[in-house]
Parts: structure tokens; sequence; C-alpha cells
């Protein structure tokens, strides 16, 4: 019960700003329970990605997965149910190929859909005849990836959504996202369908590391899962699991973001957009850096493979990977998560990664000084640059390319060449990782930032934020940035962020700033921030809807 209590308390901190739907703020676990067990928690805290799956049988029309069935005619249901299944036939989904690539990228784990909100089940079930065993492919999928999956070293996850259309469709009941009408019996059917499908899965499949639930009822398949494997990492539906975007800052307790390449989550051949391999970079960086794990979204085309588009970026992910391995395995967040734009992980004892954000422009053979001022130097410090000596440059024999830094009042001054060359055109955009070793932390403890509320009025919009901590960490000033928000999908797209004026706080902790030039109709993201011994440390997102 304690712990209960202590995990909804943490919610009401930082729940607020995470699955952010249409403008909508939501928090999807406050009434959930929470039996995972902390080494299973800490596992998630120390495992830098998985790859998420997403598979139905309505790949093969290249529309968003399962939720065209909302509101859709009866000739559409009825086709739906009764005539994919009769085309679904993925021969080419290589389970191995895709676990040894995810390997390679740096992935921990894999979770697939074994039953996404349509209720197409991809394993031998006996519940429900919509399954994979009666299409023409026949075999059990699911059995082939966790085998695929286990082979390869990696740990499994089952992605699995109580919510199921097929089963409301069998029982006359209109296909919603908010059913409220079932009477009791049917309750308690639902209820038993999910329990024997959750059973089927946690005794048919051997080991099953990580359970994402998606979809209301939770509670039956929770308690099953947890009952038959108690050392089961249950993560939506137990922890917090913002989607489609990353916390604004570092957070202590056990979280995951799901994120996609483009903006589907299924395979959709036309109208999307992906992001470039160097951005799924920087989101993998930013995760672990803020203490927690990015779960990145493939979805396979019909026949089972995977898209060109997606394993051309799993591709770079892993050239990046193999070079900079280190800083992404069983590392921690350090005092802050990032200083403007170079980011961090922490290995005890006093080995620091900088991770070199901006690095599109940075040309081979070119050194760069950074200023680090949440770090201090000692007597046996020594920094690098990841995968490379810093003694050899290819065809420059003459060029200096040592590692060297020098501890200055302000902050420690590194100065590094990049001096490795990656792509035949000697351009690898990509995160540049500087270790530092024996060092420390200019100070033990960072403030903790509270982003607050905001009122509209004649004269502007009032922001307020306040220090968490202030009666032990006194920041000098702060303020807050704040855009214009273009939607959770978006955030990769967004404008630049703007920072006001730094303004004092008060002796409780709490600021305030007035923004005097957002537009009318135009809804807005801000966070605050505060500067602490000349660090700059961040609060959470926080939306002002649109007026």
């Amino acid at each position: 019960m304690i712990k209960k209590i202590f995990f909804l308390c943490l919610l009401g901190l930082y729940g607020h700003a995470f699955a952010q739907k249409n403008d909508v703020v939501e928090d999807e676990t406050a009434s959930s329970y929470n039996l995972n067990k902390p080494e299973r928690e800490q596992w998630l805290k120390n495992t830098g990605a998985g790859l998420f799956i997403h598979f139905n049988v309505d790949a093969q029309l290249g529309i968003v997965i399962s939720h065209s069935l909302v509101g859709a005619s009866d000739d559409f249901t009825e086709r739906y149910f009764n005539d994919l299944p009769k085309t679904f036939n993925p021969t080419s989904f290589d389970p191995r190929g895709i676990a040894q690539l995810a390997k390679l990228a740096g992935m921990k784990y894999i979770v697939f859909t074994t039953k996404h909100h349509a209720g197409f089940c991809f394993w031998d079930t006996k519940t429900t005849d919509f399954n994979i065993t009666r299409t023409p492919y026949k075999k059990d999928l699911l059995k082939e990836f966790v085998e695929a999956t286990r082979a390869a070293g990696l740990d499994v996850g089952f992605y699995f959504s109580p919510e199921d259309f097929y089963f409301l469709h069998r029982h006359g009941i209109p296909i919603s996202r908010n059913v409220t009408n079932l009477d009791e019996q049917l309750k308690k059917e639902y209820a038993e369908y999910n329990r024997k499908q959750t059973e089927e899965l946690m005794q048919n499949y051997g080991k099953i590391d990580v359970l994402f639930i998606d979809g209301d009822p939770k509670e039956t398949v929770k308690e099953t899962a947890w009952k038959l494997q108690p050392d089961i990492l249950i993560t939506r539906g137990a922890i917090l699991t913002p989607e489609q975007t990353l916390p604004g800052a570092k957070i202590t307790q056990p979280w995951l973001s799901p994120i996609t390449m483009g903006t589907a989550w299924q395979y959709q051949p036309t109208n999307d957009r992906y992001k470039s391999g160097s951005q799924l970079i920087q989101l993998l960086i930013e995760a672990h850096s803020k203490g927690g794990s990015l779960l990145l979204n493939v979805g396979p085309k019909a026949d089972g493979s995977l898209p060109d588009e997606q394993e051309n970026r799993l591709r770079e992910m892993a050239g990046w990977y193999f070079i900079n391995h280190e800083s992404m395995n069983d590392v921690h967040s350090w005092v802050v998560s990032k200083e403007q734009n170079i980011y961090y992980t922490y290995k005890a004892p006093g080995t620091l990664y900088a991770f070199i954000m901006d690095a599109n422009e940075w040309k081979e053979a070119e050194r760069k000084t950074f200023l680090l001022r949440s770090v201090r130097s000692t007597d046996h410090t020594k920094i690098s640059v990841l995968g490379q000596n810093s003694k050899i440059i290819e065809y420059k024999p003459d060029l200096d390319v040592s590692s060297r830094f020098r501890q200055q009042k302000q902050g420690l001054e590194v100065s590094v060449v990049k001096a490795q060359r990656i792509y035949d055109d000697h351009r690898w955009p990509n995160p540049v990782v500087i270790k530092l070793e024996n060092i420390e932390p200019v100070f033990a403890e960072a403030a903790i930032l509270q982003t607050g509320s905001s009122k509209i009025s004649a004269l502007g919009t009032l922001v307020k934020g306040k220090v968490l901590n202030y009666k032990t960490i006194k920041p000098d000033l702060a303020g807050f940035y704040y855009r214009p928000y273009r939607g959770q999908v978006e955030t990769l797209y967004a404008d630049a962020w703007k920072k006001t004026g730094p303004v004092k706080i008060s002796a409780d902790g709490s600021f305030e700033v007035l923004l005097k030039d957002l537009k009318k109709d135009v809804a807005y993201e801000y966070k605050s921030f505060g500067l602490q011994e000349n660090v700059l440390i961040e609060g959470e997102n926080k939306i002002i809807p649109r007026k």
C-alpha cells in the first residue's frame, strides 16, 4: 500500500504532462497498482531501448491499425472480420533477422503486438477463430517471434489489448473506445475472455519479460500475468508510458516512451513522414539521459518484411551504437540530464558520457571546444572520444587529433577532434560522444523544477513554476521556454523554443512570468527552467490551450 501511495503521489507531480492526445493532457496510469519487482524496474532504467512491432491483419490495406473499425459501416466491419483473414499471409516475416538487427541497433528487448484492439490474435488461441492459424499462413507466428528473440539474446515482450472489437462485434455491441453499456454478465464474460487469452500467453511461451497492456479492462490481465509470471515487468498499466513524446525533465521513477519512426504505428505505404536516423538516435540518447527507455516502433508490410525506410534507419542506429555502445549500456542519469544541447549518461564510479548532439555541421578533422558547467575534473581525469583513438586520422598524419581538457572557473573545458571516418563522404552527421573518466559533479543535488499552471487574461498569459526542493537547493534565477504546440507526433518538427528573461524566485520557491506575445487561436507548450551555479535545469512540458 505504501508503494502504491508513493507511486500515485509521483503521478501527481509528473503524470499530467505525459500522454498528450489531440491537445488534451491525460494521465493513463493514475488508478493503477504496481506489483513489478524493484529489480525488474531497475533493469528497465538501465536499458536504453527496445523495439516495438505493430502488426495486424489490416496491414494489407496500409491503414491505421484497428482504429478504422470505430464508427465503421456494417459492410466495412463484416468484410474486415470475414475477408481480411482469408488473404493475410505474412510469409516474409523474418523474426530472426529483425531480432539480429534490433540487437545491432542497441535494443535490449522486443515487444510484439500479440493482439491489438481489433481482436486478431497472432497465436494459436483456443478462444477465437479470429487468429493467425485460420489464415493462409496457418502457423503460430508468435511462437516464431519468441524463439527468434530469445535466440538473439534479447528479452521477450508482449503487447496485449484487453479492448477487443471482435468480441464486441460478436455480441452485437457497437464498436467504440468508450463502451459503458455492458451488463454484469457480459462484463464477466469479457473479463473471462481476457483472462483465458492472458493465461495462454503466460503459460505457452516460456518466460515473458515485458508486458505492455493497452486499453481496458486491464485489471484481469494484470492480475493473471503477475500470478503466472511474477517476474514479468508490466509497463503500460503499471508505470509511466508517455506516448509519442519524451518527458521534458529527468524522471526518477521507471518509464518508457513508445515512439513511431514516422507518424504511424502500423506500416502506411503512403502519406507518412519518417524521422531521420539522426533524429531517432537523438531520441534514444535523450530518453536514456532522462532515466527512461525508448520503445521504438516498426511496422512490417503485409507480407511480414520490414519496409526499407525502417530497416535503413535501424542500420544507421546500428552504426552509431557500434561506435558508442558503452555510453548506453548499464548507465544511469547524471546529476542533470543535459546542458543546453549536450546530454549525459553516467557510469559509477566517476565515468561520464557527454553527447554532442549538434554534430551535423561538425566536419571531419575539425577541432571543437565545449564547456561543461556541471562537471569538475580531478587529478586523475582522462577524456577520449568513443570509437576513435584520438592519435591518428586518415590522410592527415601530421594533424594533432588528441583529446584534452582544462578546468576553468566556470566549468570543465574539453577540446576534441572528430577523427574517425564513418561515411564515404566524411560527413557522419550523428552525435559524437566524449568519455570523461574520474570526474565529479559540481553539485550533488540538482534543483527540481515544476512547471505550474497558466492563466490567460487581457494582459497576456501568466505562467507559473516552482522549485520543489527550494529549501535545500536555491537556484539563482528562473524562467520559461515556450513555443507553438504542433501536436504530440510533431515534436521533432516544432518551432525553436523562445526563452523568457530570468526572474527572481520567491522564498517559497515559486516564480512566474507574463507572456505577452502569444497569438490567439494557437496552442502553446511551455516549460520552466532554473539556473543553478550557471547550469540551466529544465522542468516538465505543459500545454496552454487555444484561446
